[in-house]
Protein backbone atom coordinates (compact mmCIF):
# COMPACT_ATOMS: atom_id res chain seq x y z
CA UNK A 1 0.00 0.00 0.00
CA UNK A 2 1.04 3.61 -0.30
CA UNK A 3 -0.40 7.36 -0.26
CA UNK A 4 -0.27 10.47 -2.57
CA UNK A 5 0.21 13.79 -1.19
CA UNK A 6 -0.54 16.75 -3.32
CA UNK A 7 0.96 20.47 -1.44
CA UNK A 8 -1.26 23.09 -2.35
CA UNK A 9 0.55 26.17 -2.13
CA UNK A 10 -2.02 28.73 -2.07
CA UNK A 11 -3.29 30.98 1.15
CA UNK A 12 -5.67 33.85 1.56
CA UNK A 13 -3.66 35.22 3.98
CA UNK A 14 -0.60 34.16 5.80
CA UNK A 15 -1.18 32.96 9.22
CA UNK A 16 1.71 34.80 11.54
CA UNK A 17 2.68 31.19 13.06
CA UNK A 18 3.24 29.13 9.91
CA UNK A 19 6.26 28.15 8.12
CA UNK A 20 4.74 25.98 5.42
CA UNK A 21 5.61 26.95 2.12
CA UNK A 22 2.78 28.79 0.65
CA UNK A 23 1.77 31.85 -1.40
CA UNK A 24 -1.16 34.42 -1.20
CA UNK A 25 -0.70 35.23 -4.80
CA UNK A 26 -2.88 33.12 -7.08
CA UNK A 27 -1.42 34.29 -10.00
CA UNK A 28 0.44 31.24 -11.58
CA UNK A 29 -2.16 28.87 -10.24
CA UNK A 30 -3.12 27.81 -13.45
CA UNK A 31 0.81 27.08 -14.33
CA UNK A 32 1.47 25.55 -11.01
CA UNK A 33 -1.48 22.90 -11.20
CA UNK A 34 -0.16 21.92 -14.52
CA UNK A 35 3.09 21.86 -13.33
CA UNK A 36 1.22 19.04 -10.81
CA UNK A 37 -0.01 17.09 -13.76
CA UNK A 38 3.63 16.93 -15.11
CA UNK A 39 5.49 15.72 -12.28
CA UNK A 40 2.59 13.05 -11.74
CA UNK A 41 3.47 11.85 -15.24
CA UNK A 42 7.06 11.85 -14.28
CA UNK A 43 7.14 9.82 -11.39
CA UNK A 44 4.56 7.45 -11.87
CA UNK A 45 7.37 4.98 -11.28
CA UNK A 46 7.68 6.32 -8.07
CA UNK A 47 5.95 3.57 -5.77
CA UNK A 48 6.92 0.82 -7.84
CA UNK A 49 3.23 -0.58 -8.53
CA UNK A 50 2.12 -0.24 -4.94
CA UNK A 51 -2.03 0.40 -4.51
CA UNK A 52 -2.44 3.68 -3.43
CA UNK A 53 -4.98 3.49 -0.41
CA UNK A 54 -4.48 7.28 0.70
CA UNK A 55 -4.76 10.69 -1.27
CA UNK A 56 -4.30 13.94 0.52
CA UNK A 57 -4.18 17.87 -0.41
CA UNK A 58 -2.28 19.72 1.88
CA UNK A 59 -1.07 23.04 1.91
CA UNK A 60 -1.35 26.10 2.09
CA UNK A 61 -5.09 25.59 1.60
CA UNK A 62 -6.30 23.14 -1.22
CA UNK A 63 -9.78 24.15 -0.31
CA UNK A 64 -9.19 27.09 -2.63
CA UNK A 65 -9.32 25.03 -5.65
CA UNK A 66 -12.24 24.42 -7.55
CA UNK A 67 -13.83 21.12 -7.86
CA UNK A 68 -12.45 20.73 -11.84
CA UNK A 69 -9.23 21.92 -10.34
CA UNK A 70 -9.01 18.64 -7.83
CA UNK A 71 -10.71 15.81 -10.27
CA UNK A 72 -8.21 17.08 -12.83
CA UNK A 73 -5.61 16.13 -10.42
CA UNK A 74 -7.49 13.01 -8.97
CA UNK A 75 -7.70 12.38 -12.24
CA UNK A 76 -3.92 12.12 -13.30
CA UNK A 77 -4.08 9.89 -9.84
CA UNK A 78 -6.12 7.53 -11.14
CA UNK A 79 -5.41 7.26 -14.37
CA UNK A 80 -1.07 6.60 -13.65
CA UNK A 81 -1.95 4.46 -10.69
CA UNK A 82 -4.01 1.33 -9.32
CA UNK A 83 -6.16 3.41 -6.62
CA UNK A 84 -8.24 1.16 -3.71
CA UNK A 85 -11.67 1.56 -3.97
CA UNK A 86 -12.16 2.38 -0.69
CA UNK A 87 -9.47 5.26 -0.90
CA UNK A 88 -9.51 7.51 1.88
CA UNK A 89 -9.10 11.15 -0.02
CA UNK A 90 -8.80 14.54 2.14
CA UNK A 91 -8.60 17.89 2.04
CA UNK A 92 -7.50 20.39 3.96
CA UNK A 93 -10.21 23.00 4.31
CA UNK A 94 -10.31 26.74 5.97
CA UNK A 95 -13.81 27.20 7.49
CA UNK A 96 -14.12 30.08 5.68
CA UNK A 97 -13.94 28.39 2.27
CA UNK A 98 -16.17 25.85 2.81
CA UNK A 99 -20.14 27.29 2.38
CA UNK A 100 -23.01 26.13 1.20
CA UNK A 101 -22.19 26.48 -2.56
CA UNK A 102 -18.41 24.83 -2.18
CA UNK A 103 -19.81 21.83 -0.25
CA UNK A 104 -22.09 21.18 -2.80
CA UNK A 105 -19.28 21.24 -5.07
CA UNK A 106 -17.28 19.24 -3.33
CA UNK A 107 -19.94 16.57 -3.87
CA UNK A 108 -18.96 15.89 -7.32
CA UNK A 109 -15.32 14.83 -6.61
CA UNK A 110 -14.19 11.67 -4.91
CA UNK A 111 -13.00 13.65 -1.45
CA UNK A 112 -14.34 11.48 1.20
CA UNK A 113 -12.67 13.55 3.95
CA UNK A 114 -12.11 16.92 5.77
CA UNK A 115 -9.34 17.95 7.56
CA UNK A 116 -10.83 21.70 8.96
CA UNK A 117 -8.63 24.19 10.31
CA UNK A 118 -10.07 25.74 13.54
CA UNK A 119 -7.83 26.49 15.76
CA UNK A 120 -9.59 28.24 17.91
CA UNK A 121 -13.84 29.16 18.29
CA UNK A 122 -12.66 32.99 19.64
CA UNK A 123 -12.55 35.65 17.12
CA UNK A 124 -9.38 37.49 19.60
CA UNK A 125 -7.36 34.56 19.19
CA UNK A 126 -8.19 34.04 15.32
CA UNK A 127 -6.94 37.47 14.85
CA UNK A 128 -4.25 36.85 16.52
CA UNK A 129 -2.99 34.18 14.49
CA UNK A 130 -4.04 36.45 11.58
CA UNK A 131 -6.64 33.40 10.61
CA UNK A 132 -8.67 34.22 7.52
CA UNK A 133 -12.06 32.63 9.37
CA UNK A 134 -14.56 34.22 12.20
CA UNK A 135 -15.40 32.28 15.33
CA UNK A 136 -18.95 31.51 13.97
CA UNK A 137 -17.29 30.47 10.51
CA UNK A 138 -15.78 27.15 12.34
CA UNK A 139 -18.74 25.88 14.23
CA UNK A 140 -21.06 26.55 10.76
CA UNK A 141 -18.22 24.67 8.45
CA UNK A 142 -18.31 21.38 10.21
CA UNK A 143 -22.24 21.81 10.29
CA UNK A 144 -22.65 21.96 6.57
CA UNK A 145 -20.48 19.99 6.13
CA UNK A 146 -22.14 16.82 8.08
CA UNK A 147 -25.62 17.82 7.00
CA UNK A 148 -24.34 17.45 3.14
CA UNK A 149 -23.41 13.99 4.03
CA UNK A 150 -19.61 14.02 5.16
CA UNK A 151 -19.00 12.21 8.43
CA UNK A 152 -15.32 11.42 7.93
CA UNK A 153 -14.24 15.01 8.87
CA UNK A 154 -10.99 15.77 11.70
CA UNK A 155 -10.87 19.70 13.35
CA UNK A 156 -7.49 21.25 13.94
CA UNK A 157 -6.71 23.18 17.31
CA UNK A 158 -3.99 24.90 19.43
CA UNK A 159 -3.05 25.26 22.63
CA UNK A 160 -0.26 26.45 24.76
CA UNK A 161 -0.16 30.62 22.93
CA UNK A 162 -0.73 33.83 25.65
CA UNK A 163 -4.62 34.51 24.76
CA UNK A 164 -5.12 30.98 25.37
CA UNK A 165 -6.68 30.51 28.98
CA UNK A 166 -7.62 27.51 30.26
CA UNK A 167 -11.02 28.45 30.41
CA UNK A 168 -11.26 28.94 26.66
CA UNK A 169 -9.30 26.12 26.25
CA UNK A 170 -11.26 24.09 28.05
CA UNK A 171 -14.66 25.96 25.98
CA UNK A 172 -12.79 25.22 22.84
CA UNK A 173 -12.46 21.38 23.44
CA UNK A 174 -16.22 21.39 24.72
CA UNK A 175 -17.10 23.20 21.21
CA UNK A 176 -15.79 20.57 19.21
CA UNK A 177 -17.37 17.68 21.31
CA UNK A 178 -20.76 19.14 20.31
CA UNK A 179 -20.25 19.28 16.92
CA UNK A 180 -19.91 14.93 17.34
CA UNK A 181 -16.54 14.79 14.99
CA UNK A 182 -14.86 11.67 14.97
CA UNK A 183 -11.23 12.80 14.95
CA UNK A 184 -9.33 15.83 16.21
CA UNK A 185 -5.72 17.29 15.78
CA UNK A 186 -4.00 19.58 18.64
CA UNK A 187 -0.94 21.07 18.40
CA UNK A 188 1.37 23.15 20.92
CA UNK A 189 1.77 26.33 19.79
CA UNK A 190 5.46 26.29 18.52
CA UNK A 191 7.90 29.64 17.31
CA UNK A 192 9.56 28.68 14.28
CA UNK A 193 12.23 30.89 12.60
CA UNK A 194 11.51 33.56 9.91
CA UNK A 195 7.92 33.56 11.28
CA UNK A 196 5.87 36.68 12.14
CA UNK A 197 5.20 35.23 14.94
CA UNK A 198 9.10 34.56 15.77
CA UNK A 199 9.94 38.67 14.73
CA UNK A 200 7.18 39.36 17.15
CA UNK A 201 8.47 37.96 19.97
CA UNK A 202 12.04 38.93 18.83
CA UNK A 203 11.38 42.28 18.76
CA UNK A 204 9.17 42.06 22.39
CA UNK A 205 5.91 42.57 20.55
CA UNK A 206 4.40 39.45 21.68
CA UNK A 207 5.13 37.49 24.85
CA UNK A 208 7.27 33.99 24.10
CA UNK A 209 5.61 31.01 24.48
CA UNK A 210 4.84 29.51 28.11
CA UNK A 211 6.17 25.39 28.32
CA UNK A 212 4.66 25.20 31.63
CA UNK A 213 1.19 26.15 30.10
CA UNK A 214 1.61 24.43 27.15
CA UNK A 215 2.31 21.20 29.20
CA UNK A 216 -0.83 21.28 31.64
CA UNK A 217 -3.03 22.03 28.58
CA UNK A 218 -1.53 19.11 27.23
CA UNK A 219 -2.37 17.23 30.06
CA UNK A 220 -5.89 18.55 30.53
CA UNK A 221 -6.74 17.14 26.39
CA UNK A 222 -5.82 14.12 26.97
CA UNK A 223 -8.16 13.43 30.47
CA UNK A 224 -11.28 15.04 28.29
CA UNK A 225 -10.38 12.96 25.06
CA UNK A 226 -10.08 9.78 27.30
CA UNK A 227 -13.07 11.09 28.93
CA UNK A 228 -15.12 11.10 25.63
CA UNK A 229 -13.89 8.13 24.46
CA UNK A 230 -11.12 9.18 21.76
CA UNK A 231 -7.87 7.41 21.71
CA UNK A 232 -4.70 8.77 21.52
CA UNK A 233 -3.48 7.41 18.78
CA UNK A 234 -0.55 10.00 18.13
CA UNK A 235 1.07 12.71 20.47
CA UNK A 236 -1.21 15.04 18.17
CA UNK A 237 -3.91 12.87 17.10
CA UNK A 238 -7.23 11.51 19.00
CA UNK A 239 -10.27 9.77 17.35
CA UNK A 240 -12.61 7.69 18.28
CA UNK A 241 -12.33 3.89 18.08
CA UNK A 242 -11.92 3.43 14.35
CA UNK A 243 -11.45 6.69 12.78
CA UNK A 244 -7.72 7.21 12.47
CA UNK A 245 -5.96 9.13 9.67
CA UNK A 246 -5.31 6.05 7.76
CA UNK A 247 -3.10 8.69 5.65
CA UNK A 248 -1.02 10.11 8.03
CA UNK A 249 -0.84 6.80 10.20
CA UNK A 250 1.06 5.93 7.09
CA UNK A 251 3.52 8.16 7.58
CA UNK A 252 4.13 7.17 11.24
CA UNK A 253 3.69 3.51 10.08
CA UNK A 254 6.93 3.75 7.40
CA UNK A 255 4.40 3.14 4.27
CA UNK A 256 5.70 4.50 0.79
CA UNK A 257 4.29 8.07 -0.05
CA UNK A 258 4.42 9.92 -3.36
CA UNK A 259 4.54 14.10 -2.58
CA UNK A 260 3.81 16.16 -5.42
CA UNK A 261 3.87 20.49 -5.37
CA UNK A 262 6.18 22.59 -4.43
CA UNK A 263 8.25 21.50 -0.90
CA UNK A 264 6.29 17.98 -1.30
CA UNK A 265 8.64 15.22 0.26
CA UNK A 266 8.19 11.50 -1.07
CA UNK A 267 9.65 8.36 0.74
CA UNK A 268 10.01 4.83 -1.16
CA UNK A 269 11.23 2.80 1.69
CA UNK A 270 14.81 3.11 1.36
CA UNK A 271 14.87 7.82 0.48
CA UNK A 272 14.07 10.54 0.81
CA UNK A 273 13.20 13.23 -2.29
CA UNK A 274 11.69 16.85 -1.38
CA UNK A 275 10.96 19.09 -3.76
CA UNK A 276 12.11 22.95 -4.22
CA UNK A 277 9.95 25.29 -2.20
CA UNK A 278 9.55 27.67 -4.60
CA UNK A 279 6.65 28.25 -6.82
CA UNK A 280 8.56 29.76 -10.13
CA UNK A 281 11.63 27.41 -10.05
CA UNK A 282 9.19 24.34 -9.53
CA UNK A 283 6.89 25.59 -12.50
CA UNK A 284 9.77 26.45 -14.58
CA UNK A 285 12.06 22.92 -13.97
CA UNK A 286 9.03 20.86 -14.55
CA UNK A 287 8.33 22.82 -17.81
CA UNK A 288 11.68 21.53 -18.86
CA UNK A 289 10.53 18.12 -17.75
CA UNK A 290 12.59 17.77 -14.78
CA UNK A 291 12.05 17.34 -10.95
CA UNK A 292 13.02 19.95 -9.23
CA UNK A 293 14.31 17.77 -6.02
CA UNK A 294 16.51 16.48 -4.11
CA UNK A 295 17.21 13.13 -2.47
CA UNK A 296 18.97 11.33 0.56
CA UNK A 297 19.33 8.02 0.84
CA UNK A 298 18.64 6.57 3.92
CA UNK A 299 21.61 4.89 6.08
CA UNK A 300 20.63 2.20 8.44
CA UNK A 301 21.37 4.36 11.59
CA UNK A 302 19.12 6.70 9.65
CA UNK A 303 16.21 4.23 9.19
CA UNK A 304 16.53 3.32 12.84
CA UNK A 305 16.08 6.37 14.44
CA UNK A 306 13.47 7.69 12.16
CA UNK A 307 11.73 4.37 13.50
CA UNK A 308 12.56 5.18 17.18
CA UNK A 309 10.98 9.08 16.29
CA UNK A 310 7.87 8.11 14.77
CA UNK A 311 6.88 4.83 16.79
CA UNK A 312 7.53 6.21 20.05
CA UNK A 313 4.75 8.97 19.01
CA UNK A 314 2.39 6.37 18.26
CA UNK A 315 -0.30 4.28 20.43
CA UNK A 316 1.17 1.14 18.31
CA UNK A 317 4.63 1.87 20.36
CA UNK A 318 8.18 0.87 19.45
CA UNK A 319 8.31 -2.65 18.17
CA UNK A 320 11.76 -4.09 19.32
CA UNK A 321 11.62 -7.04 16.37
CA UNK A 322 11.02 -4.74 13.77
CA UNK A 323 14.06 -2.36 15.34
CA UNK A 324 16.12 -6.04 15.21
CA UNK A 325 14.78 -5.99 10.99
CA UNK A 326 16.52 -2.60 10.58
CA UNK A 327 19.59 -3.63 12.19
CA UNK A 328 20.54 -6.76 13.70
CA UNK A 329 20.77 -6.63 17.80
CA UNK A 330 19.65 -3.10 17.88
CA UNK A 331 16.99 -3.86 20.54
CA UNK A 332 19.44 -4.72 22.68
CA UNK A 333 22.00 -1.99 22.34
CA UNK A 334 18.39 0.73 22.53
CA UNK A 335 17.62 -0.82 25.79
CA UNK A 336 20.82 -0.17 27.51
CA UNK A 337 19.71 3.55 27.25
CA UNK A 338 16.40 3.34 28.35
CA UNK A 339 17.13 3.15 32.39
CA UNK A 340 16.16 6.49 33.22
CA UNK A 341 13.10 6.78 31.01
CA UNK A 342 11.26 3.87 33.59
CA UNK A 343 12.61 5.52 36.37
CA UNK A 344 11.05 8.13 35.90
CA UNK A 345 7.90 6.34 34.48
CA UNK A 346 8.06 8.11 30.93
CA UNK A 347 8.39 4.60 29.27
CA UNK A 348 6.79 1.13 29.86
CA UNK A 349 7.20 -1.91 28.18
CA UNK A 350 4.78 -4.73 27.30
CA UNK A 351 6.79 -7.94 25.75
CA UNK A 352 8.47 -6.64 23.60
CA UNK A 353 7.22 -3.10 22.55
CA UNK A 354 8.16 -0.18 24.35
CA UNK A 355 5.07 3.02 24.70
CA UNK A 356 5.72 6.07 26.37
CA UNK A 357 3.17 6.70 29.25
CA UNK A 358 0.88 10.00 29.45
CA UNK A 359 4.26 11.76 31.81
CA UNK A 360 6.42 10.37 28.69
CA UNK A 361 4.10 11.84 26.09
CA UNK A 362 5.19 15.74 27.54
CA UNK A 363 8.80 14.93 26.61
CA UNK A 364 8.44 12.94 23.08
CA UNK A 365 11.46 14.69 21.64
CA UNK A 366 13.60 14.58 24.14
CA UNK A 367 13.12 10.38 24.85
CA UNK A 368 14.00 10.26 21.19
CA UNK A 369 16.36 12.01 20.55
CA UNK A 370 18.33 9.99 23.93
CA UNK A 371 17.49 7.11 22.27
CA UNK A 372 18.86 7.61 18.69
CA UNK A 373 21.89 5.82 17.65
Amino acid sequence: MAGIYLHIPFCKKACYYCDFHFSTSLKYKDELLQAMLNELELQKSYLAGETVETIYFGGGTPSLLSDAELNKLLDAVTRLHTVSSDAEITLEANPDDLDRTKISELRHTPVNRFSIGIQSFFDDDLRWMNRAHEAREAEASVMRAQDAGFENITVDLIYGYPLLTDTKWKQNIEKVFGLNVPHVSAYSMTVEPQTTLASFISNKKQPPMNEQQSAAQFTYLIDAMEKQGFEQYEISNFCKPMHYSRHNSNYWLGVKYLGIGPSAHSFNGEARQWNVANNAKYIQSLELGSIPAETEVLTEKDRLNEYIMTALRTMWGLDMGKLNLIAAGAADELLTRTGEFFDKEWLKQKEQTLYLTPAGKLYADHVASELFF
